[in-house]
């Protein structure tokens, strides 16, 4: 892979903090993501399964790992299964790990090749009583194609009826969610990519061009910084679109006056990182702009500071709810009456403000991390209040990366770049 290497110190400690929290006589089995076809001979490129990957750091198709800390034989209490290199396939898709780099990559001594795998695996299964299957339960999870993990899952209850199952994704949501040091760095990384992907389309932007100009100037600083690309599918929206929250055409002309609502993030090493700047095409906002951006920026850090050990999440979203009606009620969007109202179901700023304030991020954009749990020091999370005024021909909204801290506001990891309106204007007009 282009990125630097993490230490396997990282992938030691994940591995040892999920084995702790394992059955006694248990195992669980965790395998890479598929290389999804296009047609003919053509593939999606691959990404790594990021659950392989949090306790591994292999990054490479046909893999599997197995933990078993209670096995009679010590060898087989970490194991990877790797598909076998040689020179053929050396020449023609480049080196794959062979069992000394896996060894530096993940610090598991114990690596076989996959063919082996049904052998050693039914060997390992006499000796256990308890399998933890790995399953995707993302509370935003809603994917129809059958990955690589479900089709194991099937054969290994098909197989092994008499063993008991248990679930490996509640120990990884709450592991996944506060970040390492190691990981916190690598996400610095991402957002630092971020930041100058950002800086360059600030001089690039003025009337005339077009939303997928801006696109590709991110792409191009993000590759020529080691990054694989975008997070996620980046969102560059001007004028009206920017209302519309999952635009993501990105082809339309950009007009003098109106705004650009920006939503991008740079990949690091699997790592996501997660930025929204709304900006002006012609280089200055006008007055209404300022009015509007300065109560979504008042929000924003407002929200910011209450993201500390103990927070519940959705009632961190109920206040930031409040805060957001003062905001429409000073700008005159919401009258008292609207409020006195509301529906509690749907509150009256939703009519302006739709969407959450804040989700995790590592690993994913929308990471793993269990919403109804109090919040705790080293996770991460995006603060991203808006506004959005169809009948105004603007949207805007705000968003950082931001590490709860044990006492006092959190660290932004994008505290670098720019967001308020007179450092990007200056930056925009190259003063």
């Amino acid at each position: 892979m282009r990125y630097e290497p993490i230490s396997k110190e990282l992938f030691i400690q994940n591995r040892k903090n999920f084995r702790s929290q394992m059955l006694p006589g248990s195992l669980a089995v965790f395998n890479s993501n598929d290389i999804y076809p296009i047609g003919a001979d053509s593939t999606i490129p691959f990404q790594q399964d990021r659950n392989i990957y949090y306790l591994s750091g292999v990054d490479q198709e046909d893999s599997i790992l197995v933990l078993f800390p209670d096995a009679p034989d010590p060898k087989h209490r970490e194991i990877l299964f790797l598909t076998e290199t040689n020179p053929h396939i050396a020449v023609w898709e480049g080196e794959k790990l062979n069992k000394d780099r896996a060894l530096e990559t993940s610090g598991i001594t114990n690596v076989y090749w996959k063919q082996d795998f049904e052998k050693v695996f039914n060997e390992l299964m006499a000796q256990s009583h308890t399998v933890y299957m790995n399953t995707n339960e993302h509370y935003r999870a809603a994917h129809a194609t059958q990955t690589r993990e479900d089709r194991f899952n099937k054969w290994l209850k098909e197989n092994y009826p008499a063993h008991q199952v248990a679930k490996s994704n509640p120990i990884l949501q709450r592991l996944r969610a506060v970040k390492h040091p190691l990981e916190l760095e690598v996400m610095q990384k991402a957002c630092n990519i971020t930041e100058k992907g950002f800086r360059r389309i600030l001089e690039f932007t003025k009337p005339g061009k077009w939303e997928y100009e801006l696109e590709a100037e991110f792409m191009h600083e993000f590759l020529i910084n080691k990054s694989r690309g975008f997070s996620y599918t980046p969102i560059i929206a001007g004028g009206k679109n920017a209302t519309v929250l999952h635009y993501i055409e990105n082809k339309e002309q950009l007009k003098a006056g109106d705004l650009i609502l920006i939503d991008v993030g740079a990949e690091y090493a699997n790592y996501a990182s997660d930025m929204t700047r709304t900006i002006p095409v012609s280089g200055k906002y006008t007055d209404r702009q300022k009015q509007v951006y300065t109560a979504v920026n008042k929000v924003k850090n407002l929200a910011t500071d209450m993201l500390v050990p103990g927070t519940i999440w959705k009632e961190f979203h109920m206040e930031v709810g409040k805060l957001m009606t003062s905001e429409l009620l000073d700008l005159k969007l919401l009258d008292k009456a609207d409020v006195q109202n509301e529906n509690p179901d749907w509150p009256a700023y939703k009519k302006y403000f739709m969407h959450g304030t804040s989700h995790n991020i590592g690993l994913d954009t929308h990471d793993y991390g269990l919403l109804h749990e109090p919040m705790k020091a080293n996770q991460v999370f995006t603060v991203e209040p808006g506004i959005y005024l169809p009948e105004e021909n603007m949207g805007i909204r705000l968003e950082d990366d931001v590490v709860i801290q044990d006492k006092g506001s959190p660290k932004n990891l994008m505290a670098n770049i720019p967001i308020e309106m007179e450092e990007i204007e200056d930056l925009m007009n190259n003063k």
